[in-house]
């Protein structure tokens, strides 16, 4: 007995006209290219905003984890300051590709950083047992997770490739 799925039906059309062909293959060659950059334009939007006191909502939450990780080290507006200058070179290395690979490893420690408040202020975030507006702000990382690492496999060496129909 086969475990091997049967062969797909010939649609007839040549792969090269075939339009779910020509999508794959579009796909393929710029799909994660542009995850990278629209990753980079957030982040960098992200981290553009905190440069100006007040004008990021995360602003509070950032001050508040900034300080529990380095211990009260950084706090203030020192610490959002310092995370600004961190989202700003991690966009622009997604953006443009240059540090690629160190913007990755930068977003990544980032990444764990970003995520931290759903352990130090796991109370606050789920005062109801609801997720805040914090919480859930803290939860879209969960996605940027996913695209580094995607990015991350690619900036390594991997690649997608269509598969024959």
């Amino acid at each position: 007995m086969s475990t091997t799925a049967p062969a797909r039906q010939s649609t007839g059309v040549p792969a090269r006209r075939d339009p779910v062909a020509v999508a794959a293959r579009w796909l393929s060659a710029h799909g994660i290219q542009a995850l990278q950059v629209s990753l980079g334009i957030v982040v960098l939007a992200f981290g553009a905003l905190k440069f100006f006191p007040g004008a990021s909502p995360a602003e509070p939450l950032v001050m508040r984890t900034v300080d529990a990780l380095t211990l009260g080290l950084v706090h203030g507006q020192t610490a959002v300051t310092l995370t600004a200058v961190i989202e700003t070179f991690i966009g622009l290395t997604l953006i443009t590709g240059v540090f690629l690979r160190t913007g990755l490893v930068v977003l990544a420690g980032s990444l764990l950083g970003m995520m931290s408040p759903l352990v130090l202020f796991f109370g606050d975030m789920f005062p109801d047992g609801t997720p805040t507006l914090e919480a859930q702000y803290v939860f879209k990382d969960i996605i940027l997770a996913a695209a580094v690492l995607v990015i991350g496999a690619k900036a390594l060496g991997a690649r997608l490739e269509p598969t024959a129909r």
